[in-house]
Parts: C-alpha cells; sequence; structure tokens
C-alpha cells in the first residue's frame, strides 16, 4: 500500500515510545495521522510535533475507540492504517510470598493489551472495509499490531503480560484470513528490548546491561527502528498474517 498525502492513519498509544515514533515516521511519509491515548497532555503534545491530530481514547472501552475513530472519520473522511502500541506491562507472580496474583491486575492487563488491540483493530477493520480500492490486488488498508517477544519467552513476573502478548500473536492469523475477502492485511512485530519511557527511567548501567544481552546489534532497540518496519508492513503487500520479531536475535532467560 502507497502512503499519499491521502493516508488516513491512527497509532494508539501514539503519544510517546513505540506509538509517538510511528505515529512520526507515518506522518513523515505523507500520512494524516490521528494519535489515541490515554495521555492527553502528551498526545496532543506529539500531535502538534508531527502535524497530526490527537483523540484522547481508553482502548479497554469499545464505546471509547468508537467515538475516537468516528471523529477521525469524520474530519478525514476515511481510515486505511490503524496500528496498536497502547500496553500496560505490570509484573507480578502467580505466587508470591504466598499471595496469588492479583487477579484484578490479570484482568486489566489483558483488558489493554489484547482485548484494547482487538477492539482497535475490528472497529477500524469495519471503517477500512467501506474504502473502495487502492490498486490492482485490492488493497484496501492495513492492521499493525504490537506483541512482544515476552509472547514466546515471558519472564518471571510477565505472567499477564506474556499472556495479552500471546493472545495478539495467536489473533494475527485467523484475522488477516477473516479480513483477506475486504482486501485488509493483519500483521504484529514482537519487538524485543527497545528505548522506550519505561527503559529510559532505568539508570543507566541498568540499561547498558539489558542491551548488552542482544546478540547483535547489542543494544537496545530504537523507536525509530520499530517505526520503520511499521512502514515496511504497510507498504509491503505480500506481508500478511504474520508476527515479526524484532529483537536483535534475543531469545529472554528466565530473569
Amino acid at each position: 500500500m502507497q502512503i499519499t498525502k491521502d493516508t488516513v492513519a491512527v497509532v494508539s498509544g501514539g503519544a510517546s515510545g513505540l506509538g509517538g515514533a510511528t505515529a512520526g515516521a507515518l506522518a513523515e511519509a505523507g500520512a494524516r495521522v490521528t494519535i489515541l491515548d490515554m495521555n492527553a497532555e502528551a498526545g496532543q503534545a506529539r500531535a502538534e510535533q508531527i502535524g497530526g491530530h490527537f483523540a484522547e481514547c481508553d482502548v479497554s472501552d469499545p464505546d471509547s475507540v468508537a467515538a475516537a475513530l468516528a471523529g477521525v472519520t469524520e474530519r478525514e473522511g476515511a481510515l486505511h492504517i490503524a496500528v496498536s502500541c497502547a500496553g500496560i506491562a505490570p509484573g507480578a507472580k502467580t505466587v508470591s510470598r504466598g499471595a496469588p496474583h492479583d487477579a484484578a491486575t490479570f484482568a486489566k492487563t489483558i483488558a489493554v493489551n489484547l482485548t484494547g488491540t482487538f477492539n482497535l483493530a475490528s472497529q477500524a477493520a469495519a471503517l477500512i472495509a467501506g474504502n473502495e480500492p487502492l490498486d490492482a490486488d485490492g488493497n484496501r488498508g492495513v492492521i499493525v499490531n504490537t506483541a512482544s517477544v515476552a509472547a514466546y519467552e515471558g519472564q518471571v513476573g510477565q505472567v499477564a503480560y506474556s499472556a495479552s502478548k500471546g493472545g495478539v500473536v495467536g489473533l494475527t492469523l485467523p484475522m488477516a484470513r477473516d479480513l483477506a475477502q475486504y482486501g485488509i492485511r493483519v500483521c504484529a512485530i514482537a519487538p524485543g528490548l527497545f528505548l522506550t519511557p519505561l527503559m529510559q527511567g532505568l539508570p543507566e548501567e541498568v540499561r547498558d546491561s539489558l542491551g548488552g544481552q542482544v546478540p547483535f546489534p547489542s543494544r537496545l532497540g530504537d523507536p525509530s527502528e520499530f517505526a520503520r518496519l511499521a512502514l515496511h508492513i504497510v507498504e509491503n503487500p505480500m506481508l500478511n498474517g504474520e508476527v515479526i520479531r524484532l529483537d536483535g536475535a534475543i531469545r529472554m532467560a528466565p530473569r
């Protein structure tokens, strides 16, 4: 799918981190981008930086997603790309000090990371399906979701996070198959260790230690590298139904 000045995109979690970089890359490529995020101050600031728009949105609430997307299509007249980067990563063991993992924390992680991804992808797909085909193949749009290497090698304390990201991996192929008849492609990116705001809050020696675990390049990933892959997925018509690891060949240890 070729990105033009008429291409309309939304990016959840676009206020910062992987989503912020992806929103910027889409805008630089020429798309009209709307950032969806819970953080209104940061989201509005990032939208202004990239010449886009902002809509406050809780992806775990389908009504909030519907309202945000309705605002986008009312303003832009269409939707072609939806990228899900919104997520949370609480840490808790299945049993800790004799107490079981808090059920509410587990449920919230699933609600944001997995159900939130589904909410945006499914509602965006319903809108994208109404587009006229953009090329001879019948492409109408693209959905890019964010999984994690934790879906495959979850570490100690990541039971909720890994379960949520494993769900994103699991829905990728069937969603692509569901949407094939509409000319909508679906892929997911499974990033490894990236320099996100969460990582930036760690001491430099800790960041260096984490980056040193990556075989090559032996460093933390830059959000711009995630954004470049997201753009490539959008632009490469044969990428569909695939989960792509972006991790420098790391395989996470238990701790």
